[in-house]
């Protein structure tokens, strides 16, 4: 499953490494890409319900994921 996200909030690297932070607990991604110009998470998981605890993880960071 590959999906894109939108993330408010998003400025620096200190950003993107919070969220690389987060991302390397949840089991079930494969892959992932994050673009601080875009401001947008490309994520490839196993499944759908990884989608789930990845915006509620990165919400809890204080970003709003769209």
């Amino acid at each position: 499953m590959k999906t894109e996200l939108e993330i408010d909030g998003l400025k620096c690297e200190g950003c993107i490494n919070r969220i690389k932070n987060v991302l390397s607990e949840i089991k079930g991604i494969t892959s992932y890409q994050i673009s601080l110009e875009d401001k947008t998470l490309r994520l490839e998981a196993k499944k759908e319900k990884v989608l789930k605890e990845v915006i509620e993880k990165i919400n809890n960071l204080g970003f709003i994921v769209k």
